[in-house]
């Protein structure tokens, strides 16, 4: 035993040495590794790894990308990178593999705490990092966590302590460095931002600020984005000094290319605002083989569009994507669109940057995006990887001029189209039919609505979003609402603080109230309960106050939107403004008066209306014009060629009429004949029981009184067979000799052979 326990020891310790030897190797091809002499074009080229090589290979990544053969040589050596390339050229394993490698080098272990922070912008981009690092970093032996928000915050929590690479949103991110005891981030290593301009920006600079504050400042700082700004405060914020630039953000700043794919033909129409979902509802109807993302400036319109479109049935599947859903359901609808073939995906932006959808046809945009960076953002969810892809944007008369004009600086010039008459449709009608029927459509419509035309005041691009010309009535009736809604506006300072409001960790908003000792003021130091807080949310349901204030004009503001104010609030009437009323003098004149079958023999009949598929009002009965009814020709051949028309008809009905009757006589013949022959066989097994078994019907009943030796059959036997036989007769008749009754048999000589013919016969 001793010298089996001596022999594992040296041979663990052989294991590490070989394996110290290997890293120390791995780090001085690091070092000597020069860009210069030979530029990588494939993984093999680079020092790493054998167990990161195989996880590459395994999952079918070979060959280098531009982003990926310029950052990763200078990631590797340990060095600050600001990296900026096209929408889908590979940036995810640009930094991953560097994390990896970082790690393996470092001989990282569950005990060294936390050792990569990778931070997102939105959840599902985070999910797409996680993925894609499970598959490539299979043969290592740290472990990676995903942190974002609508999952359970105390399964995290256990598990904290033992990560080594930690993926997540920044709310989440900075709610689990406040509260999670075991995440130590005194050892990190390296820093990523994907995204990094959106993390940058007002929404999550407190946030931002506040997890930067708890990370080490010797450590590396990994910066990736398809759009990058160079702001000085920024780069500070994140104590990025000495960092080496790589990618295309030079050339976005001195014009050298332009930062969409090549592969994507990009084009726009010119297209009224109030016309922009006839365009959008044909557009889908002449594209039912593709795939589309359609995206729209807010979530409500995102469910407003989603919910009309999907009771019209345009004839493809339709899905919609926005940051109001939970989480479960936005996981699901992201996995159901990437692996269907030919749908719709309605979405706002919260899936516009990183998300890799397979084989997308078509990007609309049918909401001008606020900046180009949002634009080149969103056309990128196709033509990704060197593949095919369109994308059209819907620009109105007042955004054209000025939005081209940005594209431009950018040196993006996309084709315009011009729109078919013959392939246009128009939905206003069934919109406003759809909204008549269904009061809660109504109430998102006019949050559609609200929620547009405040997208429009709060933009800062004044030259391009233009908010004093929008047609603010005809866009609600194109909606299918009978009036605009009125909106009570916040200012733009005051709008910009609320979304900063919006993206700023709970966390933080609680440090920001406690006092100079740490301890949090509470404005209300009254309990409160779930129930308490259940009855005080709004716009549950469609019964809430915020939707009574919509259908009946109530005086009392929402708390949350305040759009609605009454035009009018005394109906009060002066009786000196009223017409004066006379009540009619003779009796006849007022029961006439009363009568509503007497008003209505004076006034005409009332006049009902029906709606058609396009939902076109129509009268009951439509008289046809003289003129039309002379075109047909004369009355008489009218009357001829309605009469013959309908006699064609009525002989085509007697055909069809008399073949129904005689296939029922037919049946009813059948159930008849079936019935008797049931009662026959009853009544035989039933004679069968006294008399063994006797046939009559077949065997002569002479020669069986003889071999039988006996007198006389009892009275009542010789009976039922008489009747059985007579049946037997008829029902031969009636079969029409479709059942054969003769049979040649030999003379049976015996009791037995008599016992057996009939026994025979009876089970035949």
């Amino acid at each position: 035993m001793a010298k089996k326990g001596r022999s594992t020891t040296s041979a663990r310790k052989e294991v590490r040495k070989r394996e110290n030897e290997y890293i120390k190797d791995l780090e001085t091809r690091v070092a000597e590794f020069d860009v210069k002499l030979a530029r990588p074009t494939f993984f093999t080229d680079l020092p790493i790894s054998d167990g990161t090589l195989k996880g590459l290979r395994e999952s079918a990544f070979v060959k280098m990308t531009d982003i990926q053969k310029d950052s990763m040589p200078v990631s590797l050596k340990g060095n600050d990178v600001l990296a900026s390339a096209k929408t889908g050229s590979g940036k995810t394993l640009a930094f991953l593999i560097p994390i990896i490698e970082k790690l393996y080098r470092e001989k990282w272990t569950e005990f060294d705490g936390l050792g990569a922070l990778v931070i997102s912008p939105t959840r599902e981009l985070a999910m797409q990092i996680y993925e894609v690092l499970v598959k490539i970093g299979r043969h290592a032996s740290f472990s990676a966590g995903l942190v974002i928000g609508g999952k359970d915050v105390k399964f995290e929590l256990d598990r904290m302590s033992k990560i080594n690479i930690l993926i997540g949103t920044p709310g989440r991110i900075l709610h689990h460095m406040d509260q999670a005891v075991g995440l130590n981030t005194s050892n990190l290593q390296v820093l990523v931002l994907d995204e990094a301009d959106r993390c940058l920006d007002m929404g999550f600079k407190k946030t931002l600020d506040a997890i930067v504050s708890n990370l080490p400042p010797t450590r590396q700082t990994l910066l990736f984005s398809a759009t990058q700004s160079q702001s000085v405060s920024d780069l500070a914020r994140l104590s990025l000094t000495d960092y080496k630039t790589v990618g295309d953000v030079n050339s976005l700043k001195t014009s050298k290319g332009p930062a969409t794919p090549e592969t994507l033909q990009q084009s726009y129409i010119t297209v009224p605002l109030p016309d922009k979902l006839d365009i959008l509802f044909s557009f889908i109807k002449t594209h039912l083989k593709t795939k589309m993302i359609v995206f729209l400036s807010s979530s409500k319109q995102v469910h407003f569009v989603y919910e009309t479109f999907r009771k019209m049935q345009p004839g493809i599947s339709l899905m919609n994507l926005h940051g109001r859903q939970k989480q479960t359901a936005r996981t699901e609808t992201m996995v159901k669109f990437q692996r269907a073939q030919h749908t719709c995906l309605f979405a706002t932006d919260v899936v516009a940057r990183g998300i890799d959808f397979p084989a997308v046809d078509w990007v609309v945009q049918l909401d001008c995006p606020e900046d180009v960076d949002t634009y080149i953002h969103r056309v990128g969810r196709c033509a990704r990887y060197g593949k095919q892809g369109k994308s059209l944007i819907m620009l109105t008369p007042q955004e054209e001029e000025g939005f081209l004009k940005r594209l431009e600086t950018r040196l993006i010039e996309p084709n315009k189209l011009t729109i078919k008459q013959s392939k246009k449709k128009s939905i206003k009608p069934q919109l406003q039919s759809l909204l008549f029927k269904d009061p809660e459509l109504k109430y998102l419509g006019q949050r559609a609505f609200i929620s547009y035309v405040r997208s429009i005041y709060i933009q800062k691009d004044q030259q391009v979003f233009k908010f004093e010309e929008l047609p603010t009535e005809e866009f609600a009736s194109s909606l299918g609402l009978p009036g605009a809604p009125r909106i009570k506006f916040k200012g733009r300072k005051a709008a910009e603080a609320s979304k900063e409001l919006k993206n700023t960790s709970r966390q933080l908003l609680s440090l920001s109230n406690a006092n100079s000792d740490g301890e949090v003021i509470k404005k209300n130091k009254e309990v409160r309960t779930k129930i308490d807080k259940m009855f005080d949310r709004k716009n549950q349901t469609v019964l809430s106050a915020h939707y009574l204030n919509i259908t009946k004009d109530q005086a009392e503001e929402d708390e949350e939107d305040d759009f609605i104010n009454i035009k009018r609030a005394d109906h009060a009437l002066a009786e000196a403004d009223l017409p004066e009323l006379i009540a009619p003098g003779s009796r006849r004149a007022q029961k006439k008066a009363l009568s509503k079958k007497a008003s209505l023999a004076s006034k005409g009949n009332a006049t009902k209306l029906k709606f058609d598929d396009e939902g076109t009002a129509h009268p009951i009965y439509e008289l046809e014009e003289e003129e039309d009814f002379h075109k047909k020709g004369g009355a008489e051949e009218q009357k001829e060629s309605f009469l013959r028309k309908e006699f064609e008809t009525m002989s085509q009905r007697d055909v069809e009429d008399k073949k129904v009757a005689k296939e029922k006589r037919q049946e009813k013949k059948r159930k008849r004949l079936e019935a008797m022959r049931r009662e026959m066989e009853a009544e035989l097994s039933e004679s069968s029981e006294d008399e063994a078994h006797f046939d009559a019907a077949v065997v002569d009943e002479a020669n069986l009184s003889e071999d039988m030796d006996s007198d006389a059959e009892p009275e009542e036997t010789s009976r039922k067979r008489r009747k059985y036989q007579s049946r037997q007769e008829s029902s031969d008749s009636e079969l029409d000799g479709k059942h054969d009754t003769v049979f040649e048999v030999e003379e049976p000589q015996t009791l037995e052979e008599l016992e057996s013919l009939t026994s025979k016969l009876i089970h035949r």
